[in-house]
Formats: structure tokens, C-alpha cells, sequence
């Protein structure tokens, strides 16, 4: 692998900071409401968009293009936060009640679908790695916090009656931590889908369910013990997760 394609992801993100600095003075000069979708968006996919990027370019050979990876960004993030977000309601509504295990439960499965759906129906051809699976859940992942993330900093804007600097910290936290959980965690259950998919076998099945319990306690943590320390944890052991599962698509058997 080039030397130039594995810092790719620093272009990314140095390019994206750039670009999100660049609006946000222009923004506090002129005080032009126009520039502020703009800033949401570039403080929201800048850090997942990186992230990924990073994933992409260290993972052995995989055969889903760039083009791809973004339509499961896009895609994937949309419809994944629009499912979790109708079945969330309907359980508020129903049940009167909303446990932080109940929403894990449906935000994991969501985002897992979407690339399932892929994988079971042949859209991309026959998968040839695990490391398809761990990049395109970690798309998928990248793109449902980048929409959550737009999402929270939209409604401290209103809350804050257009204070830009709580935007900002918005911005910034969650881009930072929520990105990496929720990209590892679909990542981390991508790969162990396409595992099962690829060898089958019980133990891997198994191992696919491990996966996706691990990836529902974390987030479960994460949303019933909020505050800084949690998130920092939750996220440090998520990535951690991830570069593990990535080390593992070097190995023979998943060649």
C-alpha cells in the first residue's frame, strides 16, 4: 500500500477542518443565518468522513468502491436514522417508557439491516472479505452519527436561541465520540455478518450474535451513563474494538 494512500485520511480531514473554519468565521462576521446548514454539515461528516477514510485505506483488499461506501454513508444513515427514529416513537408512544437498552437494541439492528439487506440480496456481487463488511458497516455507522449529530446541534441552536459557540462544543463532541462508537460498532457487527456470510458454521454465528450483544452493551452504557467520562471509555474500547477486528482481516483464513 502507498504511503501517500494511508495518510489520505488527514487530507480529509485537515481539507474538512478547513472548509468548516473557513464558514464558521464567515459566519460569526457577517452573521448570515444562510451559513448555518452549512456549518451543521461540514461539523457533522467531517470527523466520520475521515474515520472512514482511515478504515478504508487500512484494511487489506476489499472490493466495495468509494462510490459505494458513500451511497452506504448516505443511504444507510438516512434510512437508518429515519427507521430508528419511527420504531423509537412508536415504542415511546406504546410503552410509555424508554429504556436506554430498548433504543440500543433498535439502533444497532437498524444499521445492521441496511447492510444485510445488501449482503443477502447480491447487490454488490459476491463479497470476497471480511474487511467488505467491516468498511461498509463502518460507513453505514459514519453516516447514521454524522445524521444524529446534525440533529442535536440543530436543536442546541434553537435551545440556545442561536448561540454558536454550544453549537460548536455540539459539533465537536459528538463528532468526535459518537462518530467513532457508532462507526465501530456497525463496523465491528459488518464484519462478523460478512464472516458468517462468507465460512458459515456455528461457531461463527455464535460469534456474530457475541458481536452484536457487545456492540448493544456498549451503546446501552452510553446512553444510560451519559457525561463526558462514559463517552470518552465507551468510545476508546469501540475504536479499540474496531482496530482489533481489523487486525483480524489480515489473517490467512480471510484471504
Amino acid at each position: 500500500m502507498a504511503l501517500g494512500r494511508r495518510w489520505t485520511w488527514l487530507a480529509v480531514l485537515g481539507v474538512g477542518l478547513l472548509l468548516y473554519f473557513l464558514v464558521l468565521s464567515t459566519l460569526v462576521a457577517t452573521q448570515n443565518p444562510n451559513l448555518v446548514p452549512v456549518m451543521l454539515l461540514l461539523g457533522a461528516t467531517v470527523i466520520p468522513a475521515a474515520f472512514v477514510t482511515f478504515m478504508a485505506n487500512r484494511a487489506p483488499t476489499w472490493q466495495v468502491s468509494a462510490p459505494t461506501l458513500a451511497a452506504f454513508a448516505l443511504f444507510g444513515g438516512v434510512l437508518g436514522a429515519v427507521m430508528a427514529g419511527l420504531l423509537e416513537y412508536n415504542t415511546l408512544r406504546h410503552l410509555q417508557w424508554f429504556p436506554a437498552l430498548l433504543v440500543a437494541v433498535i439502533e444497532e439492528a437498524v444499521k445492521l439491516a441496511i447492510p444485510a439487506a445488501v449482503l443477502f440480496t447480491r447487490w454488490l456481487g459476491r463479497p470476497g472479505r471480511m474487511a467488505d463488511g467491516l468498511v461498509v458497516g463502518a460507513a453505514t455507522g459514519a453516516g447514521f452519527a454524522a445524521l444524529e449529530t446534525m440533529g442535536y446541534a440543530f436543536v442546541v441552536l434553537l435551545d440556545s436561541k442561536g448561540d454558536v459557540g454550544a453549537v460548536e462544543v455540539t459539533l465537536f463532541l459528538r463528532g468526535l465520540l459518537a462518530s467513532a462508537a457508532h462507526l465501530a460498532w456497525t463496523g465491528v457487527a459488518g464484519a462478523a455478518l460478512w464472516r458468517v456470510y462468507l465460512h458459515g458454521g456455528r461457531t461463527r454465528l455464535i460469534s456474530l450474535i457475541a458481536a452484536f450483544i457487545g456492540v448493544v452493551a456498549l451503546h446501552t452504557i452510553w446512553n444510560a451513563v451519559p457525561g463526558p467520562l462514559t463517552f470518552v471509555v465507551v468510545a476508546a474500547v469501540s475504536i479499540g474494538w474496531l482496530l482489533w477486528e481489523l487486525h483480524r482481516s489480515r489473517t490467512p483464513e480471510e484471504a
